[in-house]
Formats: structure tokens, sequence, C-alpha cells
């Protein structure tokens, strides 16, 4: 059984996606694993495309993408998505 919380951050490398960066960085507790994906690489597009990402940045939690992608990087959506929170909260 997986212990961390998995959470994948799809970036094109632009400000607001080096900002959404921080905004993880700042949220995320030990049990979480981030990941920071390059979307100019074929295979990281190949699975953004899987998960219904239409924009950059865009954060998946423990495969779910979190509602606050779209219009920007929100706090409160990352944290309901459960970023930051040991697994079993």
């Amino acid at each position: 059984m997986n212990d961390k919380r998995k959470v994948e951050i799809f970036s094109a490398g632009c400000a607001i996606c080096e900002e959404a960066v921080s905004v993880v960085n700042r949220l995320v507790c030990a049990s979480c694993e981030v990941t920071l994906l390059d979307m100019k690489k074929p295979d990281v597009a190949k699975r953004a495309k899987s998960l219904n990402i239409g924009s950059v940045p865009a954060v998946v939690i423990d495969g779910r993408l979190a509602d606050c992608c779209g219009q920007g990087i929100n706090e409160e959506s990352l944290k309901s998505a459960g970023l930051g929170q040991p697994l079993g909260n």
C-alpha cells in the first residue's frame, strides 16, 4: 500500500506555472510525493490528455484533476483535494 499522496503538477514552464509550483510546494506535507511534469514532452502531453487536462498549470492529486485548475491555482481547492494532508484524512 502506498502511504504517500501522489501530487502531479503539469507545467509548460511559464511564469503562471512556476507560481503554481510554488503554491503546491508551500502546501505539501511529508506525506505528499510531488512530481513536476513538462508538457513539452510527448508522453506527458499524452498523460495530460488522458486526464482531460486542457490548460496548464494543472494539478492532479491521487489521479484526479483538482478543481483549482483552469482559472488559476486556488489554494482552498488544492487543500480540499487533499494537498497537505496525510492519506486517510
